[in-house]
């Protein structure tokens, strides 16, 4: 594998560079010469067909990766999950006779990683309640979110946590990413205001016994949290296949989805439930059975914003490698990533290029950092895994950004001249 070797791969498999690989070394780092002498760099540009290194520098140096981090959780996911693995909203209850048109028990919302979910689907799904004949629910309504473990937000899960970007509660049970808007008078005038919601499965059992009852369909129980009994008749679902999830986590650079689905991890891969304990574990198993150069590698959550993430861009280049081989799961992780100039947080970025530029990546920006990692196809059709990572304290991102994307445009022209040619003098 790649990274177990890389440095043998570095000192003998470009022994002899080619004109192209020499020209493109030295024009990225003469880029890289114009960075201010403070700044932290971490590069690697590799091919992984021949396996040919075409730069290197502080491949092994750890990194913090900004939302490079999604990269492995939705690689996870596919590796565990698989494409089209269905996250679900799930309707249950106690009862699965309604010939006399009433529900004899409790009636249940549980939520299994469907992070998409919206007031919109639960109208859906009370139709299809209210198709089943169903006019009245002797019980309560029940909202359950067991499927993970009810420490809702990164501070509580991550030791000394200060990261500045807050998210909504992270649950197995979401309706409407888990918020809310409230109107509230100030200075006179009225405003809109998001607010998260406090308890998710409280809050989805209220919303859910009210349409109910907008339907027509009595509820005789008060709405409540609970758990779901394992004998439970399922009445309806709803859900999006992983394949679909990860187009909006990894182009769009969702931290919020990112965050359920690296719950969804490790309440699959333990069998038990989602923790950021089973989904770290999950993450750094894949890597482990995967050889991916590890050394230096620490993953706390699943979206990239905390700074305690360290990752190398050799790790990140293994990962990437190992995706790119994987006949089943390359297709989902690749249509995955942010086409430059097209859609995502790409879509701005490399669309004044000369000549028209194939790179497919993943994005991240902190305060003082700003990564990118993907795959570049080359003008003359050869497939580049590319890795970059900044921390800087002078400028700002967007100037980084621009180099990264300069660094691009260089590979973009990379060639490598045959040994045949070479040795003919050509």
């Amino acid at each position: 594998m790649l990274l177990k070797t890389i440095s043998v791969i570095i000192i003998l498999s470009l022994q002899v560079f080619s004109a192209g690989t020499k020209e493109v070394q030295k024009k990225v780092t003469h880029v890289l010469d114009g960075l201010p002498s403070s700044t932290t760099m971490a590069i690697l540009i590799y091919n992984p067909l021949t396996e040919d290194t075409i730069y290197t520098l502080n491949h092994t140096r750890s990194m913090i990766p900004a939302s490079n981090t999604k990269l492995f959780t939705t690689a996870t996911a596919l590796e565990i999950l698989g494409g089209d693995y269905k996250l679900t909203t799930d309707i249950l209850s106690d009862d699965d006779d309604f010939s006399d048109s009433t529900l004899n028990g409790n009636i249940y919302i549980k939520g299994k990683g469907n992070s998409v979910f919206t007031k919109d689907d639960l109208d859906s799904l009370v139709q299809v309640i209210y198709d089943k004949g169903i006019r009245v629910i002797t019980g309560k309504v029940i909202g359950d979110d067991t499927f993970f473990d009810d420490i809702y937000t990164r501070d509580d899960w991550i030791d000394d946590e200060k990261a500045n970007v807050k998210l909504p509660p992270v649950s197995a049970l979401v309706i409407d990413r888990n918020t809310r808007y409230v109107s509230k008078k100030r200075r006179g005038r009225w405003r809109r205001y998001k607010i998260y919601i406090d308890n998710p499965p409280l809050y989805a059992a209220k919303i859910f016994r009210s349409k109910l009852k907008a339907a027509g369909i009595t509820v005789k129980g008060s709405a409540a949290k609970g758990v779901t009994p394992l004998d439970a008749v399922l009445l309806a679902q709803s859900y999006i296949e992983l394949r679909e999830l990860l187009k909006l986590i990894n182009k769009n650079s969702d931290n919020f989805l990112a965050e359920c689905l690296f719950k969804t991890i490790g309440a699959v891969a333990s069998g038990k439930q989602g923790n950021s304990f089973y989904s770290t574990q999950a993450i750094l198993t894949f890597i482990k059975d995967n050889a991916i150069y590890s050394e230096g590698t620490s993953i706390v959550d699943g979206s990239g914003i905390s700074r305690f993430d360290q990752i190398t861009v050799g790790a990140i280049t293994g990962l990437l490698e190992k995706m790119y081989f994987d006949l089943k799961n390359f297709p989902d992780f690749y249509n995955s990533l942010s086409i430059a100039g097209v859609d995502g947080t790409l879509e701005d970025r490399l669309i004044s290029s000369a000549d028209s530029v194939i790179f497919r990546g993943k994005t991240g920006t902190l305060n003082g950092v700003s990564s990118l990692s993907g795959y570049l196809t080359t003008k003359n059709g050869d497939d580049l895994i590319v890795s970059i990572i900044f921390e800087f304290e002078k400028g700002n991102a967007r100037k980084y950004r621009k180099v990264q994307d300069k660094i691009i445009e260089i590979l973009n022209e990379w060639t490598e001249e045959s040994p045949e040619i070479k040795l003919r003098g050509y």
